[in-house]
């Protein structure tokens, strides 16, 4: 098939162990397509892994190429594939999309419609998902109820404050000063700067509470939810010993959207209803500054490499 250039970690470590290698280009197996990737985006996840945090959870064989969350076009199919073909417009999930090209399970693929970009159609997948997976599939939210949602301006932030919104709920948003005129331009209805308030002190009782932050920012938010509320945390298992003991139902990656589910984050993305804010895009040769980026948490929105 030839040669592909591909990011390859070789040990844990930081942005040091990320080289951009010429490497063979994977063949597809049974139910697999080879996918052109043409984004990947980039989340705290990979950084996550790279640094060796995640072993237990994510146990790595090395090398590896990072990466799992993109779109493209798909340029071959294995013989038994029949829902797919080359051309095909697809995002998903494809192992090791820091890479020119990447092997992709056909059911971890939907086919983009024609006037979806390849770059919204990238921050889907660890981005729009997941913000629909805390605030609907992991969360209940339902039309009239109360949302904390926090790091709001950040990849799964902005998406989940517009998915509240666009399901009638009210929402409180934390972010930081910089970003606190974009949250309540994506519609917070009360947006709290947590580097000079407690937002503990300004919220009453709320149903949901999305954590993407965790440690003390989860520890002070348990008391501000009421009774029979959710708290879903989208970076650790939350405490189940605070949720008996405030009455409260605790989730981590219980369930995930349905394909319906991703149909209709798809159309609304596609038809403007939720807008995509993209903080920065970069090379694949400036990977390692991508992950610096992101784990800087400073970012507004996606960050993506450009393949």
């Amino acid at each position: 098939m030839g040669k592909m250039n591909a990011i390859v970690i070789s040990n844990y470590g930081g942005p040091e162990v990320m080289e951009l290698k010429s490497i063979d280009i994977p063949v597809p197996q049974a139910g697999q397509v080879l996918v052109q990737i043409k984004y990947a985006s980039v989340i705290p996840l990979d950084f996550k892994i790279r640094n060796g945090w995640l072993q237990v959870v994510f146990p790595t064989s090395f090398p590896y190429i990072p990466g799992n969350a993109m779109a493209g076009e798909i340029v071959s199919v294995a013989a038994d594939v029949t829902d797919f073909q080359p051309g095909d417009r697809v995002f998903g999930i494809a192992n090791g999309s820091y890479a020119e090209y990447s092997v992709a399970a056909t059911n971890q693929l939907v086919k983009m419609p024609d006037h979806l970009s390849f770059e919204d159609a990238a921050t889907i997948k660890g981005g729009a998902d997941s913000a629909w997976k805390a605030l609907f599939t992991e969360g209940n939210l339902e039309k009239g109820q109360t949302v904390l949602i926090h790091a709001a301006a950040g990849g799964v932030g902005q998406y989940a404050v517009q998915l509240a919104k666009w399901k009638g709920a009210t929402v409180i948003g934390t972010a930081s000063t910089s970003n606190i005129e974009f949250i309540k331009e994506l519609g917070v209805d009360q947006a709290i700067d947590y580097t000079t308030t407690s937002f503990e002190t300004e919220i009453d009782q709320v149903d949901v509470v999305v954590d993407l932050v965790g440690g003390e920012t989860e520890d002070k938010s348990w008391s501000l939810l009421k009774e029979q509320g959710i708290l879903v945390s989208l970076v650790k298992q939350p405490s189940q010993q605070n949720a008996d003991l405030y009455h409260v139902t605790a989730k981590f990656n219980t369930e995930n959207p349905t394909p319906t589910d991703l149909e209709t984050i798809t159309r609304l993305i596609a038809d403007k209803t939720l807008k995509t804010e993209i903080d920065s895009i970069f090379d694949l040769k400036d990977a390692s500054e991508a992950l610096q980026r992101s784990e800087s948490r400073r970012g507004r929105g996606r960050i993506l490499l450009k393949i």
